[in-house]
């Protein structure tokens, strides 16, 4: 795990933070949508007949996965850890009561006010206790 942030430093990276995440989640939701479009093209296509449009499309996805991918290597150089893309869910290592923690922010949220164990996910997250959040 890399450094730990503090409740304010990991709220001081939000604004930049945040415009990566929304960024991932739209990418990522472009990618899904062309991902389905290209499948359901690929049932109709014939292998001796290739599709302009399916070609497109595999270009577009594949750029689309790239910029993704960039978006979380920009993350991960912050020392945060992309948790979810469809959802902009990102862990930030922390400490609460002397012990590491991931601190837990989604798109959306105004600030980081949750907190969850190593070795849990989102489904275990709690409040941050008031003290921290000071």
């Amino acid at each position: 795990m890399q450094p730990s942030y503090t409740v304010e430093q990991a709220d001081r990276t939000l604004p930049l933070v945040r415009r990566i995440v929304e960024d991932i989640v739209v990418a990522h939701q472009r990618w899904r949508e062309r991902i389905l479009e290209l499948d359901l093209l690929s049932s109709t296509v014939r292998a001796d007949a290739p599709s302009e449009r399916a070609t497109e499309l595999e270009r577009e996805v594949q750029r689309l996965a790239r910029d993704i991918d960039a978006f979380e290597r920009e993350l991960a150089g912050l020392g945060i850890a992309l948790k979810d893309r469809r959802m902009g869910l990102i862990d930030f290592p922390g400490e609460v009561d002397g012990r590491r923690v991931w601190l837990c922010w989604r798109l959306g949220e105004p600030a980081v006010r949750y907190f969850h164990e190593l070795d849990a996910g989102f489904g275990g997250r709690k409040p941050l206790p008031v003290t921290v959040n000071s």
